[in-house]
This record gives C-alpha cells, sequence and structure tokens, in this order.
C-alpha cells in the first residue's frame, strides 16, 4: 500500500459537511455492532469524541468501555476473532476502509494501558522508540525532552536518562508510557484506565497531568472510578449491559456534558449507577 496516499487519507477533508462536523468532533465513532467471535460484545453506540477535550467512559465491568476505546484506534485487529459493523471517521476518514494502514491510524490515535508497560530498555530509548519506528528526521534530544516535559516527568529523570525505564515507580513509569505516546505527535490520546495500578498519590499526577495534555491533544479515558470522570472529564458516557438471547451485551446508555450526566441525567439507568444502585 502507499504509505503517502494513506497518510493524506487520513489529513484530508471530505466535503463541507465533514468540515462542520470536524470543527468539533475528533472522532466520531458508529458503532453497531462488536464481535468477539459470535459473541456480540457492544451494539447500537454512537460516541463522538470531541477535540480538545477529555472524554471520560464509565460504566460496570463488561459493558464494552474498553472494547469502544480500542476501537477507536484499530487496537482490537491485534485479536484474531474482532470484528466490528460500523464506522469511526478521523480526519474525515474511516479509519476501518480496506486502504487505510492500523499502523498509521495509531500513529495519529496514540494509547495508554491500563498497566504500565515501559520497554526493558533506558528511559531515553523508551521515549525515542516511536520515533525511530517512525523513521523521524528532527532533533531526536529535543523532541525526546519535549515528551517528557508534556508527560511531567523531565525534572525526575533528566540526570538518568541512561537508566532503566523499569527502575521508575509505578506511577513514574505510567507518565514515561503517556510520553513514549506523546513523543511521535498524535493528535489524540486514548487511555484506558491509566491509573487503576496506581496509588493515590500517583493518580493525583496523573489526572493534574490529563488537564495539562488536553491542551495540546483530545483524550479519551476510560475509568471505573467516577469521582475521577467527575474531575478530568469535560463530557462523558455512560455504558451498561443487558443480557439478550442469555449474552451480555454492552451499549452506550447516555452520552453529555459531565456536570449535567451526573447531576441531572436523562436516563433512569443513568440515575441509579450513579447512586449506587445499579446490580
Amino acid at each position: 500500500m502507499n504509505m503517502n496516499a494513506s497518510v493524506a487519507r487520513l489529513n484530508d477533508s471530505v466535503g463541507d459537511e465533514t468540515q462542520r462536523n470536524e470543527a468539533e468532533v475528533a472522532i466520531d465513532a458508529k458503532i453497531n455492532s462488536i464481535y468477539y467471535g459470535k459473541f456480540r460484545a457492544v451494539r447500537d453506540s454512537h460516541v463522538p469524541i470531541r477535540k480538545g477535550e477529555i472524554t471520560g467512559f464509565i460504566g460496570p465491568s463488561g459493558c464494552g468501555k474498553s472494547t469502544v476505546l480500542r476501537s477507536l484506534n484499530r487496537m482490537n485487529d491485534l485479536i484474531p476473532i474482532f470484528k466490528m459493523d460500523g464506522d469511526v471517521h478521523f480526519m474525515g476518514q474511516d479509519i476501518y476502509a480496506p486502504s487505510i494502514d492500523p499502523v498509521l491510524v495509531r500513529r495519529h490515535i496514540g494509547m495508554v494501558f491500563q498497566q504500565p508497560n515501559p520497554f526493558a530498555m533506558s528511559i531515553y530509548d523508551n521515549v525515542a522508540f516511536g520515533l525511530r519506528i517512525n523513521r523521524f528526521k528532527g532533533d531526536m534530544d529535543e523532541r525526546v525532552e519535549g515528551a517528557l516535559r508534556q508527560a511531567a516527568l523531565w525534572d525526575e529523570v533528566k540526570d538518568k536518562l541512561k537508566q532503566s525505564g523499569l527502575a521508575l515507580s509505578g506511577g513514574q513509569q505510567q507518565r514515561l508510557c503517556i510520553a513514549r505516546a506523546v513523543a511521535p505527535g498524535p493528535t489524540v490520546l486514548l487511555m484506558d484506565e491509566p491509573c487503576s495500578a496506581l496509588d493515590p498519590i500517583a493518580t493525583r499526577k496523573i489526572e493534574n497531568l490529563m488537564h495539562d495534555l488536553k491542551e495540546h491533544y483530545t483524550v479519551a479515558i476510560v475509568t471505573h472510578n467516577m469521582q475521577q470522570a467527575q474531575r478530568v472529564a469535560d463530557t462523558t458516557a455512560f455504558f451498561s449491559v443487558d443480557i439478550s438471547d442469555g449474552q451480555r451485551c454492552g451499549h452506550l446508555v447516555e452520552m453529555g456534558r459531565t456536570n449535567e450526566l451526573f447531576e441531572n441525567p436523562r436516563e433512569e439507568l443513568t440515575r441509579k449507577y450513579i447512586r449506587g444502585e445499579f446490580s
């Protein structure tokens, strides 16, 4: 495939309607179904991710939050039995179109995972890893420093860049992973429960960092912590799960501005979940 043509597709707007949508929405996901083999994991969910904001995904376990998030940059493609019916538009292009290279998609839409997963290499090489894969031709030292500063980690590691990333604390490792994700210069950053393995102090540092990151990136985060969603998210999507033909299936129930969703939810199911009455 022609990689230059693919990059152009990912960066070109398509028509006036797309341009109007792009004024507010970075990713527009319209999911009819997501399957793992014959199991329908998610149904009937329209999830727009607004530019320059943090969008939080909340809901009970098994409701499809992470599945939807990982669909936004085709990370689920790595699972052989995954299949999606629907489309995900980013910068005017359906990223699931046959002509689109998922590796290029992930360059534009980065991801940070639940467990900190630095590579078994130096702090510097962790951050430079994606740049080297993408054949970055600029000033590597400057780019690595910039990414570490964006991840609020530079001052803590600037004198030990040659040390292993695995020697850092859990919270520092997660910020290193964030630096690694932002170094290639993505437009969108996806975060799948990035604080679930961290202590409260490290969690607060990551939350503060999210507010800084949205000055440069559009962010979508999955969290089980409703208080965290209230602290960091501009918009919140509540997913739930129902049972049909004996199988559980996740779906989007309600999505709106965070303060409105928590203070005056439209759906009774949302209200019960927020009140802790969900079973």
